[in-house]
Parts: C-alpha cells; sequence; structure tokens
C-alpha cells in the first residue's frame, strides 16, 4: 500500500535531517511530507534542501505556528489528494521511535486506525517524571471514563490512518489541538465503528531541542473532554445515525495487537 509519513516541525533543525534518514532506513518504500510552521531556526530550509536529493521527501510551508491539528489536518487531506493508502502521524524529535514502523504496517492490515501506545503490555515512558507520568497517565484516565472510550492511550500521537476512512470525515469539523486533537480523531474514528487497534511502543524524550508541552494545551484538552461529554462532537453529529452501531459493538472493534507483534528483535 502507498503511505505518507506525516511530520509537522517548528524548530527541528538539529533532528529533522536524522530523523528522515532513520525511517528511510526502516520503511524505505515510504513517502514523508514534512510541515513547517516557518521555524526561526531554518528547518525548512534543511528540509527544502533534502527534498532536492530524494523524490520520496515533500514539504510544506506555512507562515507561521497554525498549530499541531491543523498541521496533521493538512497532511491527511495531502495524503488523499495524492491517492495513499496509508497516513501516518509522527513527532520530529525521536520520541516516536522508527523501529516501530513496521509493526504499524503488520496492524493496520486488520484496522482503520492504529495507535502507538504506551499503556498497554510492552509500551511504557521509561525516562518521565513522576509528575509527567502522573499528568499524562491520569488525562488518559479521564478522556476515557468521560468519553466511554476504550482507548488506553488516547492522546498518543505516533499513529496510522486509512485514508478511505478519513475520507469519510468531515475534516473541517475537526477543531481540537494539542493533545485534544489526537483524544478526538479517536474518538471519532470510535463512534463511527472504525477498527481501532494499539500497538505497544516505548516512548522516550526528545533527543534535542525544548518540549513542545505547555500548560495551554493540557487545559485545551481538559476543556475539549468536557465540552464533548456535554455537547457531543460536531464532526460525529454530522453523520447519519444510521452509520452508527451499538455502543458495546463499537468497543468489540477495539483491539489488541496479537501476542507476536509484541515481540522485539
Amino acid at each position: 500500500m502507498k503511505s505518507l509519513i506525516v511530520i509537522p516541525t517548528y524548530n527541528e533543525r538539529e533532528n529533522i535531517a536524522t530523523l528522515i534518514d532513520a525511517i528511510l532506513r526502516v520503511v524505505p518504500a515510504t513517502d514523508i511530507l514534512i510541515i513547517d510552521d516557518n521555524s526561526p531556526d531554518g528547518t525548512g530550509r534543511v528540509v527544502d534542501d533534502l527534498c532536492a536529493r530524494d523524490t520520496r521527501l515533500h514539504v510544506l510551508h506555512r507562515p507561521g505556528k497554525l498549530g499541531l491539528g491543523t498541521a496533521y489536518i493538512r497532511g491527511f487531506e495531502y495524503a488523499i489528494e495524492h491517492g495513499y493508502d496509508l497516513v501516518f502521524e509522527m513527532d520530529a524529535d525521536f520520541s516516536h521511535d522508527p523501529k516501530y514502523l513496521p509493526e504499524f504496517f503488520t496492524a493496520i492490515e486488520r484496522a482503520d486506525l492504529v495507535i502507538g501506545s504506551r499503556y498497554i503490555p510492552g509500551g511504557g515512558t521509561p525516562n518521565w517524571s513522576p509528575l509527567r507520568k502522573f499528568i499524562s497517565g491520569g488525562g488518559n484516565r479521564f478522556a476515557r471514563f468521560m468519553l466511554r472510550i476504550p482507548v488506553k492511550d488516547c492522546t498518543g500521537g505516533y499513529r496510522c490512518y486509512r485514508t478511505s476512512a478519513l475520507r469519510s470525515i468531515d475534516l473541517g469539523l475537526i477543531r481540537a489541538q494539542g493533545y485534544a486533537f489526537q483524544v478526538e480523531m479517536a474518538y471519532v474514528f470510535w463512534k463511527r465503528n472504525y477498527r481501532i487497534r494499539e500497538v505497544p511502543i516505548v516512548f522516550m524524550d526528545r533527543r534535542v531541542g525544548k518540549s513542545k508541552m505547555s500548560r495551554k494545551i493540557f487545559l485545551e484538552a481538559f476543556r475539549w473532554v468536557v465540552a464533548t461529554r456535554l455537547y457531543g462532537d460536531p464532526a460525529v453529529r454530522a453523520v447519519p445515525a444510521t452509520a452508527f452501531a451499538s455502543a458495546s459493538t463499537s468497543q468489540e472493534a477495539v483491539e489488541r495487537p496479537e501476542p507476536a507483534s509484541q515481540s522485539r528483535s
């Protein structure tokens, strides 16, 4: 299947060339789309130079920081416009290790969305502080409880989508950013009864550069979850009720990887 890995960037000059090289060593048949938000450190210029030497690389330049969610939505639209079968989300800072990509390709054979999960057996966050583990783990538990969604890692941003499923969603109705964007996409896929699978990943903090996590991002996710519990999600409401299965059927669509898929060399 034709695949595209979408990587939003802002001040990732020190990481991006090494990351692209690592990805293409693991999955040489994939394409990569960098969406750069006019990085002051010149990340966009570095990517332009790389694109000139490799036809598998593509770049979109945006005028400034427009948000993680809008970057991924633009990446999804690009994948649909250019006939890709699969589209990945991936961070630019090596917290999402390229070595897991083959497991995503295996899992997506029986799924519409695959999430790299820190919260199933085999996954983890070994170099996080206790406070960060509390915030992330608590945020996931809160989202699962409020939305009744059986995905263990709602906020995880290492993902693979089938573009055939994305085509059925009005992407213009997806408004959340940051962690909330990841929760919203998982929620919409679950409510539409698409097959969701989780594969274990070990999430490591970035090698170089500064984390983009902020109090604003955390609070936005909290507010989005509460508002969705109270009022629903427009991206779900836009679909006729006949498109939905019962809640029990939807929950059964969330699968776990076969034991063999958790093994790593």
